[in-house]
């Protein structure tokens, strides 16, 4: 301890706090910032309460309080004390102790005076996780209203303290110089397709090339355990131990400390040893230039594990591992060329998380926008509205962003939004206990195994023996009581509590009397109380693909006992938004999530109009979101929305959809010869069709049903008497031939307007007659009704071809006269001995 880098600059940071309540020590890894500080304020003369050292990660967090105290020769829990959610040793003489950043925002919500609290430290601010820059906040908040004499420190292992300066008010900064031993760097790059296959020829590579413990950085947990079984074989001079977050401490502890029969240490870790921990006799690191980290999509609603290359400064500081006690070597798995393509920094998680918890922490502290505090970087606007919808729909905030009765309760709890609000509500309902087992199997990564199904992981967990799973057992047992309301008559539910429970919510099912033993499908229900968005129903027979109530597509293995479900709440999945992959989940049967969420489901009826049938269609289902229920024929659809139906029918396929008949084609054809003020055009009736259609389809089914003459009315009442009278005489609907004979005109026909009539009957006629300045057409039929002219100029055709016809005619119909002038004839349809036995008429 005495030849630690931050000794140095340690008279300069401590009378930096004599003389103001806020500094800044920037001291990069291995200059014993983490170990150093925190016992050396004790006997400052302002320093009469506890010193908080706030740490990331739980593993960094009892390992620096283990530090402390082995370099003081003290037994943790004495003098030097830690806290994290599974694991505390303190005691009431515990003077400095060391806690996760969330154990720190509970704290401070809970107390924001922060009573018997003297200085809080932040460790390794740099990396911006979002619990850490949350802390600050409120300790800045705090310090300013209420504690003017608290210290807060900011301590970082990147020169961004400048920053940190500012924000705490133009603190003073304090930097030391690091304690780095030389590093060789050597880039492997990658040869195989799986990382574990590189990763192990790499630590082979390492043991037999060089001498000192080995820590390989690994993206996850899967890929630190595969490469442990490519490892197989190993000499038995080697120690070899697997660190993560998941495993038990006292794994994590071999993991860290001196191996005391002398063997050579190797440490296959996640990104969780990158700062904050010293691993005892490390002079080689091998990196996989990857990481797994949380990344929320925000279009989808979903945190997903995502594996990425790591940033610049996180390599730099992998390497850094292998300098902390003497000369060192990293082997890199990437090309020395590709770090320029590295992200820089990884960004802080306040840009990327899911913000439902800190809105609702905000509110509780008073503040509906989070913008009021001080942040290196404020929440994004777009994080703070989708939250801010979130928790509204859970019924967590008011309108005006305030927590509900609800929200405190479940802002009360150590969990998030989600869950916090499942514990409530489930407690409501006699499954405080369940729910309490599924919030620690989701929030305590690799209880009861990784298995899909949670009933599963959950029997797995409770018949696991080690600190871990007793510690995970504990704290189910502490939130089951946190979640259960009170018997009515005071006694204990079975789990017990003294806190007031709310009403259950309108449309839950009878609480369950007994919280003694869990019920079949308790654990989906819990689930889904937390996750209602993501309550799937199977697509298929195989249970491969699924639809969520939030519109969101999810896949699972086949193999899974979870593929034979019809319905499952879904907590965890992986991968794109469009089809993620399923990580964890539990069966639950449909009336259950009626029961539960009565009120989200909606009744949809639609009536539509089926082309391929010409008639309406109508059908009634219960939705849940994105999922149908149930659904089957309307028997009894309405009569307002079949109407609508028909009408919207005929809006998308046209009016062709309606039985025009002949009269009201022809006066549609006319008003188009004629160009009518009133357009009878298909485009003019769909943009007037509620002026005329809904009368017409009032109790139809079908388009068709629709009378023609009705149709033909409507037309006409469109014209009105004025465009009637002027497209009469525009374009007359009939010709009257000499005989007084009326003959529908043909406006669509080729040619212009035509008439069909026998040529008898315009005997007599020595002018052609006209439309307008048009020709009439006449087509010009024989006594049979066959066709023998069309023309038209019928004063040339008499004084043309007609004597040729007529010769051809007497022949043909010798009974019927055929005169040799019959421009001068007078018209007749009667036969000549008709015409004679009648007076010649």
């Amino acid at each position: 301890m005495a030849d630690l880098p931050i000794l140095s600059v340690l008279p300069d940071l401590l009378a930096a706090l004599d003389a103001r309540a806020n500094a800044v020590l920037v001291a990069p890894p291995g200059a014993g910032k983490t170990t150093a500080v925190a016992p050396a304020l004790l006997d400052r003369p302002w320093c009469t309460g506890r010193v908080l050292l706030l740490g990331p990660r739980r593993l960094a967090v009892r390992a620096a309080a283990e530090r402390i105290a082995a370099n003081a020769g003290e037994a943790i829990g004495g003098r030097i004390g830690y806290a994290t959610r599974l694991d505390s040793k303190q005691s009431a003489a515990t003077r400095v102790l060391a806690i996760t950043q969330g154990i720190f925002v509970q704290m401070i919500q809970s107390d924001p005076e922060l009573r018997g609290i003297s200085a809080v430290l932040f460790d390794e601010v740099h990396e911006r996780s979002l619990d850490g820059d949350f802390g600050l906040a409120l300790a800045l908040d705090a310090q300013e209203a209420l504690r003017p004499d608290l210290r807060i420190v900011a301590m970082s292992a990147t020169l961004d303290g400048a920053r940190f300066s500012r924000l705490l008010g133009e603190a003073p900064v304090i930097e030391s110089e690091g304690r780095s031993f030389p590093i060789e760097h050597v880039h492997l790059g990658r040869g195989g397709a799986r990382i574990e296959d590189d990763m192990a020829s790499a630590i082979r590579r390492a043991l037999a090339e060089r001498e000192g413990g080995i820590l390989a950085f690994l993206p996850g947990v899967a890929e630190i355990r595969r490469t442990a079984e490519r490892l197989e074989g190993l000499p038995a001079d080697i120690a070899l131990h697997l660190l993560s977050g998941s495993a038990e401490p006292a794994a994590q502890r071999a993991a860290i400390q001196p191996e005391k029969d002398g063997r050579r240490k190797l440490v296959l870790s996640t990104a969780i040893a990158e700062t904050s921990l010293t691993i005892d006799g490390v002079r080689i690191v091998v990196d996989s230039g990857l990481a797994r980290r949380p990344r929320y999509d925000r279009s989808a609603g979903l945190t997903r594990l995502v594996t990425e290359r790591v940033s610049r400064a996180a390599a730099t500081q992998r390497a850094g591992r292998a300098g902390r006690q003497g000369p060192g070597i990293v082997y890199r798995l990437w090309e020395q060329a590709a770090l320029a393509g590295f992200p820089a920094h990884d960004p802080p998680e306040m840009l990327e998380a899911d913000l439902s918890g800190l809105l609702l922490a905000c509110g509780l502290w008073g503040v509906s926008d989070p913008a009021r505090l001080k942040w290196i970087d404020p929440p994004p606007d777009a994080a703070v509205t989708e939250a801010r919808a979130r928790l509204a729909g859970f019924g967590l905030i008011d309108a005006d962003g305030r927590p509900t009765a609800h929200g405190k309760q479940v802002a009360a709890l150590p969990v998030g939004p989600r869950l916090g609000h499942m514990l409530v509500r489930a407690g409501e309902q006699g499954m405080a206990r369940t729910a309490a087992e599924v919030a620690v199997l989701l929030s305590e990564q690799g209880l009861g195994g990784s298995d899909p199904d949670l009933e599963v992981r959950l029997r797995r967990w409770w018949s696991e023996r080690g600190p871990r799973a007793d510690g995970g057992r504990k704290l189910a047992e502490r939130w089951a009581r946190l979640a259960s309301p009170p018997c009515p008559q005071g006694g204990d539910r079975g789990v017990g509590s003294s806190r007031q429970g709310a009403s259950p919510a309108s449309g839950q099912p009878t609480p369950n009397p007994s919280l003694s033993g869990r019920g079949e499908g308790d654990v989906g229900a819990c689930v889904a109380l937390a996750f209602p968005d993501r309550i799937a129903r199977r697509r298929g027979g195989d249970g491969a693909d699924w639809l969520s109530a939030g519109g969101r597509g999810f896949r699972l293995d086949t193999a899974s006992s979870l593929a034979r479900a019809e319905w499952l709440a879904v907590a965890e999945t992986h991968g794109a938004a469009s089809g993620a992959r399923i990580l964890s989940a539990a069966p639950i049967e449909q009336a259950v999530i009626e029961g539960l969420f009565a009120e989200r489901i909606v009744t949809k009826r639609e009536v539509r109009f089926d082309k391929s049938t010409g008639g309406i269609v109508a059908t009634r289902e219960r939705r849940l979101g994105a999922v149908r229920l149930s659904g089957g024929v309307d028997p009894d659809p309405d009569r307002a929305e079949i109407e609508a139906a028909l009408i919207a029918a005929v809006r998308e396929f046209g009016v062709a959809l309606l039985p025009w008949g002949s009269a009201a084609s022809a006066l549609r054809q006319r008003a188009a010869y004629a160009g009518a003020a009133v357009d009878l055009s298909d485009q003019a009736l769909l943009a007037r069709l509620d002026e005329w259609l809904p009368a017409l389809v009032a109790g139809r089914r079908k388009p068709g049903d629709v009378a023609p003459s009705d149709l033909h009315q409507a037309l006409e009442n469109l014209l009105g008497w004025a465009g009637k009278s002027a497209l009469d005489a525009t374009a007359p609907g009939h010709f009257t031939s000499p005989l007084g004979n009326r003959h529908a005109i043909d406006y669509a026909a080729e040619g212009g307007p035509a008439v069909e009539l026998r040529v008898q009957e315009v005997f007599g006629l020595a002018r052609h007659p006209m439309i307008g300045t048009t020709p009439l057409t006449l087509r010009l039929t024989s006594p049979a009704g066959r066709p023998i002219q069309t023309t038209k100029d019928l004063p040339g055709f008499w004084a043309g071809s007609w004597a040729a016809v007529a010769k051809e005619m007497r022949g043909r119909y010798p009974r019927h006269p055929w005169p040799d002038d019959p421009a001068g004839a007078a018209p007749t349809l009667r036969t000549k001995r008709a015409q004679v036995r009648d007076g010649g008429s």
